[in-house]
């Protein structure tokens, strides 16, 4: 039993973002008296809780977002003013909630809540908002909010961002087939779940499964340019589509080292984006 009294024992509510950089373990006096506050950039990473498959836990998607997110800031200049917000767990999971454990919020729920972050964060200052999501599922979402909070405030810079789309060497160490196929709970999601949650990978019970009766000869795909809507059961039995047996810490260590070492230069992207402003009054 965990004994709360022992002097040892420390609480991470940063979990892997660095505590300095850990937006709610500010004052409020901090925040209204921080300096050049347009050019602070906030990071909110945004995961998802929903199955993939037997042997990985529900928390893949946000545990890579904020693992990602955390490890870049630790990297970062210590002169580029960036802050993590908590992750947001929940996400529009609704392709999974077939199986038990998924937690979905409805786009509609989804879109309320981020709108009214930004407009907190706005209201506070701040003129940089970057969304770090992790769910495929959802980036639809976070591309229409960040339009719209950009249209009610025009001075209001909104990143919609993936975790994945940056350079990273998964395309080196993954087979063909996967990287066409193997979007959910496969080699990558896997190896990189290896590297940041070893114990919690239960490598005894991964499989490998590929979507089956997919458009053969025809233009329409399961991703890509023009996809057909699919819930995960049309796909697939355990859920994973990808192969799982063939995930190592090693792939994942290295696919986690190249994201981050992206990310770095993405916030500092960020921190330099000026808004493009040429036909405006």
């Amino acid at each position: 039993m965990l004994n709360l009294l022992n002097p040892n024992f420390e609480p991470m509510m940063h979990n892997f973002i660095p505590p300095e950089r850990f937006f709610p373990y500010l004052t409020w006096t901090e925040i209204e008296s921080m300096a050049d506050k347009s050019n602070v950039v906030i990071l909110q990473p945004i995961g998802a809780i929903e199955q993939h498959g037997p042997h990985l836990p529900l928390i893949v998607d946000a545990a890579i977002a904020t693992a990602v997110t955390g490890h870049a800031l630790a990297q970062l200049n210590d002169n580029i003013p960036a802050y993590a917000l908590p992750t947001i767990y929940y996400g529009k999971s609704n392709e999974h909630w077939h199986f038990p454990g998924t937690i979905t919020l409805s786009s509609q729920t989804l879109t309320a809540v981020l709108m009214e972050l930004g407009e907190s964060l706005y209201r506070a200052g701040f003129r940089k908002l970057a969304f770090i999501n992790g769910h495929g599922g959802q980036p639809q979402i976070l591309e229409m909010v960040a339009r719209d909070l950009h249209q009610q405030y025009e001075d209001f810079s909104v990143f919609p961002l993936f975790v994945w789309r940056v350079s990273n060497v998964a395309r080196e160490l993954l087979t063909p087939k996967e990287l066409e196929l193997g979007i959910h709970a496969g080699d990558a999601e896997t190896s990189l779940m290896l590297s940041l949650l070893p114990e919690q990978v239960k490598m005894e019970k991964a499989v490998c499964e590929y979507p089956q009766g997919l458009p053969e000869n025809s233009l329409l795909s399961m991703e890509g340019k023009l996809p057909f809507a699919w819930v995960t059961q049309d796909l697939t039995k355990s859920g994973v589509l990808g192969d799982a047996t063939v995930a190592t810490k090693e792939k994942g260590d290295r696919i986690l080292a190249s994201l981050v070492n992206s990310w770095v230069k993405v916030i500092e992207d960020l921190y330099k984006f000026k808004q493009p402003q040429r036909f405006r009054d």
